[in-house]
């Protein structure tokens, strides 16, 4: 699937500005990602159904092409999955964040961050001791640091989640 209008195409990614740019430089170094195929399915629901497909939705769109994708049964304890709740760090600013990454229609509470949120994309599939620079609004870079996974679905035997 392709939602590239007026793309610049880079590393085989569709982007279309200045903040695309940076991202397609990020790519080059960022770290391996595993994704589940249920995740993969159900996120791939989710854009095709945007309205609006903005920057934070073609990384996540390139993310999930770029991941390695496996079995619910198969993913590590370690690795970020929908509904996980993480601890990272933003090396620039050094703050400690503990956080649930959810869909868009479950964030807002306290800690939950949403899939389509810079920092949500760019956790996903990360596995603890992984770090990732990722473009965020205003030019700003988040450089994140996976502490810990302190709650996976997947490792709690919770599928259907």
């Amino acid at each position: 699937m392709s939602f590239c209008k007026n793309p610049v195409v880079s590393m085989g990614f569709c982007f279309f500005g200045v903040q695309q740019r940076r991202y397609a430089r990020t790519m080059a170094s960022t770290p391996s990602i595993t994704i589940t195929r249920l995740d993969l399915q159900r996120l791939e629901q989710l854009l095709d159904g945007l309205d609006e497909f903005g920057p934070t939705a073609e990384a996540l769109q390139a993310e999930l092409d770029r991941a390695e994708v496996v079995g619910h049964e198969q993913i590590p304890a370690g690795v970020v999955t929908m509904n996980s709740r993480v601890h990272c760090r933003e090396e620039g600013s050094g703050k400690d964040y503990h956080l649930t990454l959810v869909y868009p229609q479950d964030a807002g509470g306290e800690g939950k961050v949403s899939i389509l949120a810079p920092v949500g994309a760019a956790l996903l599939g990360l596995s603890v001791g992984q770090h990732i620079d990722w473009p965020a609004p205003g030019g700003k870079v988040l450089k994140l640091t996976l502490l810990e996974v302190e709650y996976q679905p997947e490792a709690a035997g919770e599928y259907a989640r």
